[in-house]
């Protein structure tokens, strides 16, 4: 069995675990479950190389093979970039045949902006309105 192949079925069986398990929701209950959220797709988004990924990932899908001509990174490095970006919830993977192909999470970068834009904006849930230290 060669390193695609590996690839092919351990991203496979990575995906069924994390679709069954449901993982990427962002429909979380508390203000806090967001803050961690988020401080996980930002965490995700900080390495240079996988901002270019979300980056190309927004012109539509990819193959995985078109991300590695890119980028000339082996299959191993390029396959735990996309499951950080995967657990964060960024990308969603769809296999088809031999061949991994991934595409942006839209659902949850919708979300994802709202709640940046809670955030960075004043409203009456604002945690600079809670008394004591409920923080």
């Amino acid at each position: 069995m060669d390193e695609i192949e590996k690839y092919i079925i351990l991203t496979y069986f990575y995906l069924r675990h994390m679709i069954i398990h449901r993982k990427y929701s962002m429909r979380c209950c508390t203000m806090e479950e967001k803050y961690i959220q988020n401080a996980k797709i930002l965490k995700a988004l900080s390495d240079p190389k996988r901002l270019r990924i979300v980056d190309m990932l927004s012109c539509g899908e990819l193959c995985a093979c078109k991300i590695l001509e890119k980028f000339h990174i082996t299959q191993p490095t390029l396959s735990h970039d996309m499951k950080v970006l995967i657990d964060a919830g960024l990308v969603k993977a769809r296999p088809e045949g031999k061949w991994i192909y991934y595409s942006l999470n839209e659902e949850h970068l919708k979300a994802f902006y709202q709640q940046l834009g809670e955030i960075f904006t004043s409203n009456p849930d604002c945690i600079c309105y809670r008394k004591g230290s409920d923080i």
